[in-house]
Order: structure tokens, then sequence, then C-alpha cells
């Protein structure tokens, strides 16, 4: 994450601040806060916090919310004090991560609150922005939801693609385990009579793409505790509670972090020490 946050700093701030560096005296101090401008989840705060060291390990820093945290609009998030020219250089790096990631927190909060009669988790996908997939699933997990794998390597998941290659869920899954590589498997299924191949198989998870209510419950019948199921496709905030009443074990939804709404925090100046 760390290289991540220097890129960033070096993408915006390039050969200098010139407009910082023009007008405020190298010499010169700081007192500032960031602050929420609306209702949400905050995450990305020791994110911020890094960022700032990264830039100038001089810079104090100190968090007044907590990660995870519910907050209201005006409400502080952190006070800075430092290099004047050092905080407000380094201000738009911090903000995006904290924006970005607060977003995704509050949208998650609410799909897991949607859900919380039920025993339904909300997983992320891998539609995260490259480079940032570490931010995205923190932030999930600070808003609530429960990450799925991280990448290719972690879990074997096999889909429609992969099951058209190798002309059968058998024969997918049956090569998947001949690689020996210890994973659990999840298959994805795209009729209840896919869901059948999966449970004669054996596989530990089975992901119900893009099926109606109705047709989710028939697989968790079907199941019949055997297998953890995974609901996927087109799943919103209006038919989320629906899906998890089905009986699923998990409900992955992409928009948690292919349509992240930012979270708006400002970083605002209070005084210079000493005048």
């Amino acid at each position: 994450m760390l290289r991540t946050i220097q890129q960033a700093l070096a993408e915006d701030i390039g050969s200098g601040d010139v407009t910082a560096n023009a007008i405020i005296p190298i010499n010169e101090k700081l007192t500032g806060h960031i602050i929420a401008k609306q209702d949400g989840v905050i995450s990305g705060l020791l994110v911020a916090q890094a960022v700032y060291h990264a830039f100038d390990a001089g810079i104090e820093c100190r968090l007044t919310a907590e990660e995870g945290q519910i907050v209201t609009k005006g409400q502080e998030l952190m006070l800075l004090s430092g290099s004047a020219r050092s905080l407000l250089t380094a201000e738009r790096t911090a903000l995006n991560f904290m924006g970005r990631m607060s977003g995704i927190s509050t949208l998650t909060r609410r799909y897991v609150d949607a859900v919380k009669d039920t025993h339904a988790k909300i997983l992320d996908t891998r539609k995260t922005v490259p480079g940032l997939r570490e931010f995205d699933k923190l932030a999930v997990k600070l808003g609530g939801g429960t990450n799925h794998r991280i990448g290719l390597y972690d879990m074997i998941l096999i889909k429609d693609n992969h099951i058209d290659f190798a002309g059968s869920i058998e024969k997918a899954v049956q090569s998947a385990r001949a690689a020996n590589s210890g994973l659990e498997i999840e298959v994805e299924a795209r009729t209840l009579a896919d869901v059948a191949s999966a449970l004669e198989l054996g596989v530990e998870r089975i992901l119900l793409d893009n099926m109606s209510a109705e047709t989710m419950r028939e697989a968790v019948k079907q199941n019949q505790g055997r297998a953890k199921l995974e609901a996927s496709g087109n799943i919103t905030l209006e038919n989320v509670h629906a899906a998890a009443q089905t009986g699923v074990d998990f409900i992955s939804i992409g928009a948690l972090t292919h349509s992240v709404i930012v979270f708006d925090v400002s970083f605002d100046y209070l005084e210079k020490p000493g005048r």
C-alpha cells in the first residue's frame, strides 16, 4: 500500500507544487483539520495519515474519529499540524484516498444493513480500480462487508468461460482438482441443473449467476446445506433483501467498488501557530 501511496503523491506533485512553493514561506506552519461534509461511514483515515507522513514525516496527525465509524456532516475526522507547504501539497492525495474509501464503506454499510435480519453476508468482487484493490477491499471490510477472493491466486472460481472451454462443469472441476492447489473451489451455476452437477462433484461453493429469487430458493432446497451458496448478478439495494431471504450464504455486489460515489471530505485551515 505504501508504494501506491508514494506513486499517488508523485503523480500529483511531479517536480513540485509550484503554487504552494511560490506563495507560502518555507518555514511557515499551519494547523488544520479534515471534516466530513456529509453523513456516512468513514474509512481511509490511516491511509490519509500515511500519505502525509510519506510526504513529510514531521506532520503531526491526530485522528479524532475511528475507521468504520458512522459520522455526521461537519464532524471533525483528523487534526493536522506542521509545514504549511506540506499540508497543502499532500492534501488532495490524502482526501482522494479517504473520499473513495469512505464512499465504498458507506455503500457497503447500506447493503449490510439491508440484509441484517438474514444470515447472508455481503461480498465484494474483483471489479476494482487497477492498483487500488487493497484499498477498495479494506474499505468494504470497514463498511461491514466481507472480502471475496483478493485475486486470481487465492481461490479457484470456475466461471462460464472456463466451463465452456472445458466442455462441462465436471471436466472443469476435474482439471482444477488435478492441479493440486489445495484451494477452495467455487463453480458458477447458470441453471438448477448446473447446481445439481456442482453438488454431485462436492465443490465447496456455488455461485448462482443471475438467478431469480424463486430459482435461488429452489437452489437452496436442492443444496440442503452441502455447499455455500453465493447470489450474484443484478443485485441492487432494492432487491438485495429478497435475495438474502432465499437462504443464500453470500451476496456478491460489484457496484460496491466499480460504481463508487465519492464521500465528501475537506481540509480546512484553522490557524497559523504563533500568530
